[in-house]
């Protein structure tokens, strides 16, 4: 019997703008407003839940709070006693999550799955926030003399770029203009109500440099937040064929490498791109969907820094190795664009809370295919893509999904 199909039958995301800590909030409070929303708009009762996978990066570092697996039954008594298992890949570890589920579900163990990407991160001063966050890098191998280790890793990624290509700043500025814009349009946005400078003419003060070339506007949020997605199999939609499915995962793919930057970077020396196993996961997945990039109506990637999302439209195929700036000036990835990326406003736009991200990913990209987006919905979008990454991109994670046609 042939249970291959996965489904995304409805999700929900929290408004990335709040601040758990000052609304005196915590895990328990974030969870139960998650899975909540994720069970209401999937119209799905949580009795009949099979199996659950939550996504969560720091919980220990930003609040002391282990065991996150076991909080979705802490808040929901009709999830007492389903099996729930918490996975950790750094900013990837919601669409790790999501890939848990879905091999649970493609192996016929469990025939229905909520998947939960739960973050907290305004529980700390920022300084202290950004030590906890490199705990995702190779500790006491890389990044000593950083202030702020992922303004400083995603500088050194630029820096590779400008060394083998040539990298224009004003390109970077471009691509934290455009989805700092796209996040106006999407009332869950971090940054929706923010005043944002000109980043083409922005000084010092106005966009203070970070590390390196990177500066305020080129770096996603500190994010409060999580996401959730209800998966099933097909066995589940055929005892079950009221179940109006959101969008049908068509492609996945997944690449593990080593933690360290320059281990990466001196991998691929020799090679024209400059994180080939980023391409890699991206190709895995429209293989296995049966798509080219010319199929797809849109892109949600991961900019956690302007320069990942650089990094993202090379790899993706969207232009030459590096020659993203070609999209980037042609207006190519814009809404209306050839792909429209991060009609979200992604990270820097919608925020970051980093083990919610994946699956917040996932949830757009079925939203845009079921014309649920509101008012950042792609026109006539039927096909999607996501990218995510952990760490320097140690792991990898990209889904394609596409419009529900069940049998």
């Amino acid at each position: 019997m042939d249970e291959s199909n996965i489904w995304v039958v409805g999700g929900y995301q929290t408004d990335f703008a709040r601040n758990f800590s000052r609304e005196e909030q915590d895990f328990a409070d974030l969870t139960a407003q998650t899975v909540a929303g994720t069970l209401s708009q999937s119209d799905f009762a949580a009795g009949d839940v099979d199996v659950i996978h939550v996504g969560n990066a720091f919980g220990e570092l930003y609040t002391g709070q282990g065991q996150l697996g076991a909080m979705p039954a802490t808040v929901c008594p009709d999830l007492w006693s389903v099996p729930a298992s918490r996975h950790e890949a750094a900013c990837a570890s919601g669409s790790v999550a999501v890939l848990a589920a879905m091999s649970d579900l493609r192996a016929g163990h469990y025939d229905s799955a909520l998947v939960l990407g739960l973050e907290l991160e305004k529980t700390v001063p920022g300084d202290e926030g950004a030590r906890i966050l490199g705990a995702a890098a190779w500790i006491d191998h890389e990044g000593g003399d950083a202030t702020f280790m992922w303004p400083y890793m995603f500088d050194q990624v630029a820096d590779e770029y400008d060394r083998r290509y040539g990298l224009k700043d004003e390109h970077l500025r471009a691509i934290a203009q455009l989805n700092l814009a796209n996040a106006r349009n999407n009332q869950n946005a971090q940054t929706r109500g923010w005043q944002v400078p000109d980043l083409s003419t922005a000084d010092d003060a106005s966009n203070p440099p970070i590390e390196g070339r990177i500066r305020r506007f080129d770096c996603s949020q500190v994010t409060d937040g999580g996401a959730g997605v209800v998966l099933v199999n097909d066995r589940y939609l055929r005892e079950h064929p009221e179940v109006r499915p959101w969008a049908r995962i068509i492609g996945w793919g997944h690449k593990t490498v080593g933690l360290g930057l320059q281990l990466k970077l001196q991998h691929s020396a020799d090679q024209p791109y400059v994180m080939p196993h980023v391409r890699d996961a991206v190709q895995d997945a429209f293989k296995r969907a049966q798509v080219t990039l010319d199929d797809l109506d849109g892109l949600e990637t991961h900019d956690c820094f302007t320069p990942s999302e650089y990094l993202a439209i090379d790899h993706i195929g969207l232009t030459e190795p590096g020659q993203s700036w070609q999209a980037i000036e042609n207006g190519d990835i814009e809404m209306g664009g050839r792909l429209p990326i991060n009609p979200s406003g992604g990270l820097i736009g919608g925020g970051h809370p980093v083990g919610a991200t994946g699956v917040r990913m996932l949830l757009d990209a079925a939203k845009q295919v079921q014309g649920l987006a509101g008012d950042y919905q792609v026109d006539g979008a039927e096909t999607f893509a996501t990218l995510n990454i952990g760490g320097s991109t140690a792991t990898t994670v990209s889904f394609v999904v596409s419009q529900p046609q069940p049998n």
